[in-house]
C-alpha cells in the first residue's frame, strides 16, 4: 500500500511563499490537488516519475513549481506569489499512469492534506 505523507502547509500572507513537501513510499508519478472549503478538489500539478515531465493547472502556471528528489522520495510543491484564492487543503496523490490532462481518477492513492491559507 503506498503510503504519502504531506507537509509544509501554514499561514502566510499574499504575495508569499509556502514550499509543500510528500514523502512516498515508493517510485509513481505524482500529483497535487487542493479543495477549497465548499468546492471540489481540483489538481494543481503533477510531476513524472523521472521527472522529466510536469503539467500545471493554468491558475498556478508561472508561480507554483513541482518537482522531486528520487534518492529521498520526496515530491515538492514550491508555491510562490500566492494569492487569497489558493487558500485550501494541499493533497498529493499518487498513480502509476502517466495522463495528460490528469485528474481526479487517475490517481488511486492519496495523502491526508496539509492546510494552506493566504490572507490579504
Amino acid at each position: 500500500q503506498v503510503q504519502l505523507i504531506e507537509s509544509g502547509g501554514g499561514l502566510v500572507q499574499a504575495g508569499g511563499s509556502l514550499r509543500l513537501s510528500c514523502a512516498v513510499s515508493g517510485r509513481y508519478h505524482m500529483g497535487w490537488f487542493r479543495q477549497a472549503p465548499g468546492k471540489e478538489r481540483d489538481f494543481v500539478a503533477a510531476v513524472s516519475r523521472s521527472a522529466l515531465n510536469t503539467y500545471y493547472a493554468d491558475s498556478v502556471k508561472g508561480r507554483f513549481t513541482i518537482y522531486r528528489d528520487n534518492a529521498k522520495n520526496t515530491v515538492y510543491l514550491q508555491m510562490n506569489s500566492l494569492k487569497p484564492e489558493d487558500t485550501a487543503v494541499y493533497y498529493c496523490a499518487a498513480t502509476q499512469s502517466w495522463v495528460q490532462p490528469p485528474t481526479l481518477a487517475d490517481y488511486n492513492s492519496w495523502g491526508q492534506g496539509t492546510q494552506v491559507t493566504v490572507s490579504s
